[in-house]
C-alpha cells in the first residue's frame, strides 16, 4: 500500500508524532543479541549488543500507538556497533517504515552516530569481554599448533593482550577511547524524507558542535513535535531547524501522492530495464527479497516500486528492512516485499531461501535482479524503457545503472532560505539595526559566492548547489511516476465499463463477497492487445487489483478511496480531451504529456514556502537543564516534552487530512496483521505461521473454487447452457496460480539443511522433479512395512525428467503439477507423497503447513474436487514434446473376423499436427507409435488398400489412447469400409470425441467436459418423414455455433471440424436439408444418398448447356453454375476413394470455405431434376426455405474458414 494515502486516513495534523533515541541501557550494561546471527569467533568490539529506547516523546498518540519494540529494531536493526578511535565514526541515515493493522503506514527517520562511551561499567564490561575472547582464541589456537609452549600460564596468555593492540578488534582502555552508536529518530506520518533528514542532522551538528545553540534542544524537538503542522495540500510551509530553516511540501488533490525517495538513485542503481522487471514482479504479487548492505538503499528500492504502484496499492508483507530475529518470516507461504541487509563479505550463493520458485531476488548492491520464470512483459515495454531513458538522460543519468550515486548531504541548507527568512522578518519590522547589518554582510556574503543577484526586493534569485539537487531528484521523481501513471491511464483507461454491481447494498455486498464476481475479465481482455494478454491476465487475479475494483464498488456507498478518485479524476480528464477515440486493442504508445507541468508545480513550491510555523522558543525549563556538552546527546527534560500535548498550537488549519466520515464498514484484506509480524518472541512467531496455515488452506479453497466455477461455466457454453467467460489464456492463468500455491506450500517451514539422498542434491526446490524422485525413494528407504506407491506418480516424474524441453527444476515441477492435473491424479499423487510422517518431520520445522494434519486433508480435498472437470493443461504448454499413442480399431462384433482380410492404415490429427499414414498389420486390431504431441485430437483417417477377395469390413469405432496423460478419444465409424458395400468408400474421415479415462466401455456417459460430437450416423437416413420445421431449426443452429464460435476469444474457439462436421454441425445438418423429401427405391430398400442427386444434378447442368436447351427452366448460366460443376467434377476426379458421403462433407467444406454454398443451393433448387426428384413437401423445393437457408449461409462470408488437411486432402482446385 502506498503511504500516503494510508497515513492521510489516520494521521493527526502535526508533522512528527514521536521523537526517540535509542542507544545503551547504561543500568542494564551488555546485553549480547543472540538474534543477531553474530559468531562468537568475532571480537566482541565486532559483536552487536541489544540497544534500548531510552526516551521518546511523547508517550503515546491516539491514532499512532507507539509500539516500543518494533521501533528499537528498526532503529537499530543490528543492535549496538562499537568502535574505537581507529575506526570510521561516520554518521549514518536510515529511514523505515511501521505498517498497522488497518493498512496505514507511519515512516521512521533515523540519524545515527557514534558517542563516547563514559560509563566505566560499560568500559570494563567490554574489557572483560575482549579479555574472554582472547584467551579462547589463543587456547584454541595453541590446541590446533602443538608447541613447546603448549603449558604456559594464563597469565601469559593474558600478557598477550597487549601486544595485540594494533589488531582490529582490539580494545584496551588505557590507550582506546571506546564509541557506541546511538540513533536519533523521528516518525511522521507522511515520507517527508529530506526535511526529516535536514532537522535530524542538524540537531547532531549542534551535539557535536563547540559553541552550544541559540536554544536548548528541547526546544526544537518541542517545536517540531507539538506546533509545526503538515503543510496543507498543495501548499509548502517552512518551519526551522537548529542552524536554518526547512522546507517541505505536500501535493495537492489533483497531483499524485507525496513521494520522496529518491526514484533517481533507485533507477542508477538497477537500471531501467531492471526496475521494470521489479515493477512487474510487483504487480504480479511474487515475493520480492531486496539485498544490501545500506538500509537505506532498501528503503529506497522498496519505497521506489511501491511508489510507481499507482494507482494500485501493494497488499501484503511489507517489510523493507527485516532483522535478523525476524529472518524467519523469509519462510512466509505468501507475497511479501522484505529486505535484509547483506553482511560483510557474504555472497548470493551463501543464502539459502526456502522459496525461491516465485522469488524476485534483487541484489541491489551488485546491481542484479533475479526475476521468476515464465514472468511476462510488461506492455509495451520496449517503448516504455525509451520513455524513461529519456527522462534520465535529461537530468544526466545513465539508463544502464550501475551507477553508485551519493546521498544528497546531511549538511542544512544555509543559502537562500536563511536570507529569505531574514528578509521577511525585515518587513515585518522584527529586526533592528545590529541585524540589519548582519543581514547585509549576509547578502554581500552570499553574492560574493555565487549565490545569485539581489532582485528590488531584496530576494535571492540563485540557488546553491544543495538546493538544486534537491529539487532536480523532486522534479525527477515526479515526471517518472507521471510516465508510470499515465501508463496505467493508458492500459485500465475503460476499467469502469467492466465493473459489475450486482448487490442492493453495502452490507449485502460484504456478506457475499466472497461469491460476487465484481470484474468481468473475460471482456476486458477480449478488447486488449493481443502482446498485453499474458501480463493482464494474471495481473487481473492479483490481490491489488481485487481490491481496486473493490474500492470502486464501494464508492456507491462510501467516499472513495483517495488515490482511486485522484486516478477516476485523470481519466475523466482524459477523456474530455481525447476525441480520437481509438479502439484500444490497435491504439499505438503515447508518451506521457505531463512531464514538464508536474514538475513545475514541485519547483513553485519547493521555491517559495506558502507557509511558515512557530518559530522555536525558550521553554519554562527547570534551571540547570539543557546545558550543552559538545559530542554528547543531553538528557532531555521529560516534563517540558511531554506537556506539549496539551499545548498544540498550530497556525495552519489542515485541511483534508482528518476525514470525520469515515466508511460504515472496513472490508477484509488479505494482508496479515503488520504490527505483529515485528515481534520476535516465540509466542508471536507460532502465531503468525499458525495465520500462514490459516491463510493457505483459505487460498486453496478459493482457488479451487474459481477454477470450477470458471471451468463449468466453459463447459456449460461448450453444452449450448450459456456463455463461455473465460478464455484459455485465463485458463493458463488460473493453472498457474495453482502452480504457484503448491510451490509456497510445499516450502512453507522447509528445512534449509536437507536430508541428502546419493548423487542428489539437497531439497531446497518446493516439488522439483528430483525431490520428488528423492521423495519417493526416500519414503520407501523410510518405511519399508508401507502400502507401496502406485507406479504411476514415478513413472510421470521419471517421464518430466526425460523431456526434451531443457527445464529447470521449477519448470519440471510445475510440469508435473500440469501432467497430474491433466490425469485427474493430483490430489492423490500429492496424499502419496506425505504418507510417510517420519520423512515429512525430517524435511520440515514444526510449524510448516504439511505438518498440520486436518489443514492438509482439507488442502487435499479441494484440490480432489479439480477432478470432476477436465483439463488439457499439460498437453496444450508441452506442445513440442514425443508422446505415445495407442490406435486400436474395432470392429461390429457380429463380423469382427472380416478384420483379417484387411490391411488398414490410420492417420491421427489434432490441433498442433497430424501423425502421418500409419499402417496397421494384418489380423492386428491395434499399434503403438510415438509422434510429437498433437494436442487435442479432433479428426482421424481411417482407410484400407483393398487388397484381397473379402476386403471389406464394417467398423464400429476407432479408439486412441495418449499413453502419457491417459486421455482416450473415441472416433465413430458405424459405416462398411470396401467397394461394393454401403457407399464404396476405402477412406473416411472420423471426428473425434474425448472420453474419461477408462471410459471406453461406456463411452457415452461423460465426466467433465462433454464428449465433442460425432461423425453423423446413419440416423440420417431416417429423416425422410421429419418436420421440415424441426431441420430448419438444425439448420440455424449450426450456423449460429460457427458465427459464435468466430465471436469468441482465438484461445476460446475450439475445433472447427467439429462444427463443420460434427453430429448436429454443417454438414449433418445440410444433408437432412437436402434428404427430405427425396425420392426413393422403396422396393429394394436401396440407401439414399445426397451426393448421388448433387452429381446428376450437375450432368444435367452441362448437358443442358451444351445441348443449349434452357427454355423450360428458370437456371441461368453464369459464374456460380461453373463453379459448381467445376467443384463436384474436381472431387470426382480425387484420387482419394472417400465414398459418397466423404465427398458430399468435403463439397460443403470447401463450398463454405470459398464462399460459394450460398449461391450453389438456389441453382440446385432451380434445376429441373429437382421436380423429378423430389416430393411436392420437400424443403428444396419450398422457395422460402431455400431463400433463408441461403441467406443463413451468405452471413458466414465474413468470417476466415480455414479447414483441416484432412478434411481436403488430394482435391486440385
Amino acid at each position: 500500500m502506498s503511504g500516503t494515502a494510508a497515513a492521510s486516513a489516520a494521521a493527526s495534523c502535526r508533522f512528527a508524532h514521536y521523537f526517540v533515541v535509542c542507544g545503551v541501557d547504561t543500568d542494564t550494561g551488555l546485553e549480547p543479541d543472540d538474534g543477531a546471527g553474530e559468531s562468537f569467533d568475532q571480537s566482541p568490539i565486532r559483536r552487536s549488543f541489544k540497544s534500548k529506547v531510552l526516551v521518546h516523546y511523547p508517550e503515546t498518540t491516539e491514532r499512532s500507538p507507539f509500539n516500543k519494540d518494533a521501533v528499537n529494531m528498526l532503529c537499530m536493526p543490528r543492535g549496538l556497533s562499537f568502535r574505537t578511535q581507529a575506526d570510521r565514526l561516520d554518521p549514518q541515515f536510515h529511514s523505515f517504515t511501521i505498517s498497522f493493522d488497518d493498512g496505514t503506514r507511519s515512516y521512521g527517520f533515523v540519524h545515527t552516530f557514534y558517542e563516547e562511551v563514559t560509563s566505566a561499567q560499560i568500559i570494563t564490561a567490554m574489557q572483560t569481554l575482549y579479555q574472554m575472547h582472547h584467551v579462547e582464541h589463543h587456547s584454541s589456537s595453541s590446541a590446533s599448533s602443538p608447541s613447546s609452549s603448549s603449558s604456559s600460564s594464563d597469565a601469559e596468555s593474558l600478557a598477550g593482550v597487549s601486544g595485540c593492540l594494533g589488531c582490529a578488534g582490539s580494545f584496551e582502555p588505557a590507550r582506546d577511547t571506546l564509541y557506541v552508536s546511538k540513533a536519533l529518530c523521528l516518525i511522521s506520518p507522511l515520507p517527508f524524507l529530506q526535511a526529516s533528514r535536514q532537522f535530524l542532522s542538524q540537531l547532531h551538528q549542534a551535539v557535536t558542535s563547540q559553541t552550544a545553540p541559540p536554544l536548548p534542544l528541547e526546544s526544537y524537538i518541542h517545536n517540531i513535535l507539538y506546533e509545526v503542522p503538515l503543510p496543507p495540500p498543495g501548499r509548502s510551509l517552512r518551519f526551522h531547524g537548529v542552524q536554518g530553516p526547512i522546507v517541505c511540501q505536500r501535493p495537492g488533490a489533483d497531483e499524485l501522492p507525496l513521494g520522496e525517495y529518491p526514484l533517481g538513485e533507485a533507477f542508477s542503481l538497477l537500471g531501467v530495464d531492471n526496475m521494470v522487471q521489479l515493477l512487474t514482479c510487483a504487480l504480479l504479487e511474487t515475493q520480492i527479497l531486496l539485498y544490501s548492505q545500506d538500509y537505506q538503499r532498501l528503503m529506497t528500492i522498496a519505497e521506489g516500486v511501491t511508489t510507481l504502484l499507482f494507482p494500485f496499492q501493494w497488499q501484503h508483507i511489507y517489510l523493507p528492512i527485516v532483522s535478523t530475529s525476524l529472518h524467519h518470516l523469509l519462510d512466509a507461504p505468501v507475497p511479501f516485499l522484505m529486505g535484509i541487509q547483506r553482511r560483510d563479505g557474504a555472497q548470493r550463493s551463501s543464502l539459502h531461501l526456502p522459496h525461491e520458485a516465485n522469488l524476485c531476488f534483487v541484489d541491489i548492491d551488485n546491481h542484479c535482479v533475479e526475476t521468476p520464470e515464465d514472468l511476462p512483459a510488461f506492455p509495451d515495454q520496449a517503448e516504455l524503457v525509451q520513455e524513461l531513458s529519456e527522462v534520465l538522460l535529461r537530468f544526466g543519468l545513465s539508463p544502464q545503472g550501475g551507477v553508485i550515486t551519493k546521498p544528497t548531504t546531511t549538511s542544512p541548507r544555509l543559502s537562500s532560505l536563511v536570507l529569505e527568512d531574514l528578509m521577511e522578518d525585515r518587513r515585518n519590522g522584527n529586526l533592528g539595526g545590529e541585524e540589519l547589518a548582519v543581514l547585509e554582510r549576509l547578502q554581500a556574503l552570499a553574492q560574493r559566492c555565487g549565490g545569485g543577484k539581489m532582485s528590488d526586493s531584496g530576494k535571492t534569485l540563485g540557488l546553491f548547489e544543495e538546493e538544486e539537487e534537491e529539487l532536480k531528484s523532486a522534479k525527477l521523481n515526479i515526471q517518472i511516476r507521471e510516465v508510470f501513471a499515465g501508463r496505467f491511464a493508458a492500459m485500465f483507461g475503460r476499467y469502469e465499463e467492466f465493473v459489475i454491481h450486482s448487490a442492493l447494498d453495502l452490507d449485502s455486498w460484504l456478506s457475499n463477497r466472497e461469491g460476487t464476481l465484481n470484474f468481468d475479465k473475460g471482456s476486458f481482455l477480449s478488447v486488449q492487445p493481443v502482446t498485453h494478454l499474458r501480463f493482464l491476465s494474471r495481473f487481473l487475479e492479483t490481490s491489488m487489483f481485487s481490491f481496486f475494483v473493490d474500492g470502486k464498488v464501494i464508492s456507491h456507498w462510501a467516499d472513495r478511496e483517495p488515490q482511486q478518485q485522484l486516478f477516476d479524476n485523470r481519466l475523466e480528464r482524459e477523456r474530455l480531451y481525447d476525441t480520437d477515440g481509438v479502439d484500444s486493442r490497435n491504439c499505438s504508445y503515447r508518451k506521457c504529456t505531463t512531464l514538464f507541468e508536474s514538475a513545475q508545480a514541485i519547483e513553485h513550491r519547493l521555491l517559495k514556502a506558502d507557509h511558515t510555523a512557530i518559530h522555536p522558543h525558550l521553554l519554562d525549563m527547570r534551571i540547570g537543564q539543557g546545558r550543552h556538552q559538545p559530542g554528547y546527546f543531553p538528557k532531555l527534560q521529560a516534563d517540558v516534552l511531554a506537556q506539549g500535548q496539551n499545548t498544540n498550537r498550530t497556525v495552519i488549519p489542515n485541511q483534508g487530512l482528518d476525514n470525520e466520515q469515515r466508511q460504515k464498514h472496513t472490508f477484509a484484506r488479505k494482508n496479515l496483521r503488520q504490527a505483529k509480524l515485528l515481534d520476535p518472541s516465540p509466542e508471536a512467531v507460532t502465531q503468525t505461521h499458525r495465520e500462514f496455515v490459516d491463510g493457505l488452506l483459505s487460498e486453496c479453497r478459493l482457488k479451487t473454487k474459481r477454477m470450477l466455477m470458471e471451468r463449468m461455466g466453459k463447459e456449460s457454453a461448450e453444452l449450448g447452457q450459456g456463455e463461455a467467460n473465460i478464455t484459455g489464456l485465463q485458463e493458463n492463468t488460473l493453472i498457474h496460480s495453482l502452480c504457484d500455491l503448491l510451490e509456497r506450500t510445499w516450502g512453507h517451514g522447509l528445512q534449509l539443511k536437507q536430508v541428502r539422498h546419493t548423487h542428489t542434491r539437497h531439497f531446497t526446490h518446493p516439488i522439483s522433479s528430483d525431490d520428488l524422485q528423492e521423495h519417493l525413494e526416500l519414503s520407501r528407504t523410510l518405511d519399508d512395512g508401507a502400502v507401496p506407491l502406485r507406479g504411476s506418480l514415478l513413472q510421470d516424474v521419471r517421464f518430466i525428467q526425460t523431456m526434451s524441453e531443457g527445464l529447470s527444476d521449477v519448470g519440471q515441477a510445475r510440469a508435473w503439477i500440469h501432467l497430474a492435473l491433466e490425469k485427474k491424479m493430483l490430489s492423490q499423487h500429492l496424499k502419496e507423497l506425505l504418507t510417510n510422517q517420519e520423512l515429512l518431520r525430517q524435511l520440515y520445522k514444526p510449524h510448516a503447513f504439511l505438518l498440520f494434519e486436518e489443514e492438509r486433508e482439507q488442502f487435499l480435498f479441494h484440490l480432489l474436487s479439480l477432478n470432476t472437470v477436465d483439463y488439457l493443461c499439460f498437453t496444450h504448454v508441452f506442445t513440442s514434446i514425443s508422446i505415445q499413442y495407442r490406435v486400436a480399431i474395432i470392429p461390429m462384433k457380429k463380423l469382427s473376423i472380416a478384420m483379417a482380410t484387411v490391411n488398414p492404415w490410420v492417420c491421427v490429427s489434432g490441433e498442433l499436427g497430424d501423425s502421418g499414414v500409419r499402417q496397421i498389420p494384418k489380423n492386428t486390431q491395434e499399434i503403438f507409435f510415438q509422434c510429437k504431441n498433437l494436442g487435442r485430437l479432433s479428426t482421424l483417417q481411417l482407410g484400407q488398400e483393398n487388397s484381397g477377395l473379402l476386403a471389406k469390413c464394417l467398423i464400429d469405432s476407432v479408439m486412441v489412447y495418449n499413453e502419457i496423460t491417459g486421455h482416450t478419444y473415441k472416433f465413430p465409424c458405424g459405416r462398411w469400409l470396401g467397394k461394393g458395400v454401403g457407399d464404396g468408400s476405402l477412406e473416411r474421415v472420423l471426428i473425434g470425441q474425448l472420453v474419461s479415462p477408462g471410459g471406453e466401455e461406456d463411452a457415452g456417459r461423460w465426466t467433465g467436459t462433454p464428449p465433442e460430437l460425432a461423425s453423423p450416423s446413419q440416423a440420417v437416413r431416417a429423416v425422410l418423414g421429419s418436420l421440415g420445421s424441426r431441420i430448419q431449426e438444425d439448420m440455424r443452429e449450426a450456423a449460429n455455433n460457427l458465427v459464435k464460435y468466430f465471436h469468441k476469444h482465438e484461445q476460446e474457439r475450439g475445433n472447427l471440424t467439429v462444427l463443420l462436421c460434427g453430429e448436429g454441425g454443417l454438414v449433418p445438418s445440410l444433408e437432412k436439408f437436402l434428404l427430405h423429401g427425396l425420392k426413393t427405391n422403396r422396393l429394394f430398400q436401396r440407401n439414399v444418398f445426397v451426393w448421388d442427386f448433387v452429381e446428376k444434378a450437375v450432368a444435367s447442368m452441362e448437358t443442358d448447356d451444351q445441348m443449349g436447351d434452357l427454355h423450360g427452366s428458370t437456371l441461368t448460366k453464369g459464374p456460380p453454375c461453373d463453379s459448381l460443376c467445376h467443384y463436384v467434377n474436381a472431387i470426382n476426379v480425387s484420387p482419394r476413394n472417400i465414398g459418397k458421403e466423404g465427398k458430399f462433407q468435403l463439397f460443403v467444406c470447401l463450398g463454405i470455405r470459398d464462399q460459394l454454398l450460398f449461391q450453389w443451393l438456389p441453382l440446385l433448387a432451380e434445376c429441373p431434376l429437382t421436380a423429378r426428384t423430389y416430393e411436392e413437401g420437400a424443403l428444396l423445393r419450398d422457395r422460402a426455405a431455400v431463400h433463408s437457408l441461403s441467406r443463413m449461409l451468405h452471413t458466414l462470408n465474413e468470417f476466415t474458414i480455414i479447414l483441416e488437411t484432412a478434411l481436403v486432402k488430394g482435391v486440385d482446385l
